[in-house]
């Protein structure tokens, strides 16, 4: 499955909106440098279809990339396809194995208040980092897997 990264964000506090940045450095076994979910534990990056915050969009809510405080939205993955253990190439050099899919919010949480819905919960991806290196935003994302490659 090839697609490519549509936007990054990070935020400096969990349970909030990340703010769009172009590009960012992920650090091996840590996640995006300066951002709150970084750290080492098995949900260092989260990833979101743009596809998926287009949808919520028509259901007229006034959402944009990071609303939904996932790392990296995407265009041409299908995320509910993708499986644990699984690789996703990012540009040259950056590689992450999906850890989890979707999660359990925290009752309702701050963007669920903001937006009235969080998709994270049933359509999101996280993922910790096996190989660091720098995005940017239209780098090329490939996915392999699950185990064995």
């Amino acid at each position: 499955m090839i697609g490519k990264v549509v936007s990054i964000s990070i935020s400096r506090k969990k349970g909030t909106p990340k703010k769009p940045v172009m590009e960012a450095i992920l650090i091996e076994d840590h996640g995006i440098q300066d951002d709150a979910h970084a750290g080492p534990w098995h949900r260092q990056v989260s990833f979101l279809a743009e596809e998926s915050i287009s949808s919520v969009k028509q259901k007229g809510l006034d959402v944009d990339f990071g609303v939904f405080a996932e790392n990296i939205a995407t265009s041409g993955i299908d995320w509910q396809k993708v499986t644990i253990g699984s690789r996703v190439f990012i540009g040259k050099e950056v590689i992450i194995e999906i850890t989890q899919i979707g999660k359990e919010c925290h009752n309702p949480c701050a963007i669920y208040y903001r937006t009235g819905d969080c998709i994270m919960p049933r359509e999101g991806v996280f993922g910790r980092v096996i190989k660091g290196g720098k995005i940017v935003q239209g780098d090329t994302i490939k996915i392999v897997g699950p185990p064995p490659y």
